[in-house]
């Protein structure tokens, strides 16, 4: 597991976790909530991880929702700070675009 994983899991645990406007926006489109994706982040595997992202670095990940479906959720800590872990989306990836794994784009 990568450190930056392991750093967001020990901020929601210390409910350090604040959730995007998009964030918001995909939970709702896509029928999923913030419990299921908070409470999935344990069993999480990282499919991308972006350490040079403009607004600060984050990782792809894939979870599952209470039903057991793949939900991709994008985590993220804002640019020279420490904290919060940032929820910036949550989507449910489609076959069109990713492998049946759902861990590697088509």
């Amino acid at each position: 597991m990568s450190k930056f994983l392991r750093q967001i899991r020990e901020l929601i645990k210390a409910s350090e976790v604040r959730i995007s406007e998009h964030g918001y926006e995909e939970l709702t489109e896509d029928n999923l909530t913030v419990e299921e994706i908070v409470t999935g982040i344990e069993e999480a595997v990282i499919v991308e991880e972006y350490r040079d992202y403009p607004k600060g670095r984050c990782i792809l990940v894939l979870q599952q929702d209470q039903l057991g479906k793949a939900i991709h959720v994008v985590w993220g800590i804002p640019k020279g700070y420490e904290k919060p872990a940032v929820l910036i989306t949550a989507y449910r990836p489609s076959l069109e675009k990713w492998d049946e794994s759902f861990l590697r784009r088509r």
